[in-house]
């Protein structure tokens, strides 16, 4: 299992800025925060989610790649850092 917070370098205000995810040993999403500007926090898991938040239906790819594109600013995070997340977040939504 892995964590990561990425942050989306970009204006728009329909699309998430920040990114925080929990993947699999086979590189897919498990459970997910997106954060937009308007201060909604979307969620999604295995069994549940969020109006415009959905896990991810490709692989995630490391941080590496996916700091290679100039849009993004990705980095890892500890189980801790994500629970801690996820415990704030995921227990306001539906």
């Amino acid at each position: 299992m892995r964590y990561i917070d990425v942050i989306w370098l970009h204006e728009s205000q329909e699309e998430p800025y920040r990114l925080v995810s929990e993947v699999s040993a086979d590189n897919y999403e498990l459970r997910k925060l997106e954060f937009f500007r308007s201060g909604f926090v979307g969620v999604a898991s295995t069994t549940m989610n969020t109006e415009k938040t959905m896990l991810g239906s490709a692989e995630v790819p490391a941080i590496e790649e996916i700091n290679a594109n100039s849009e993004f600013q990705g980095k890892d995070i500890s189980k801790q850092e994500f629970d801690n997340l996820w415990s704030k977040y995921a227990a306001k939504s539906p």
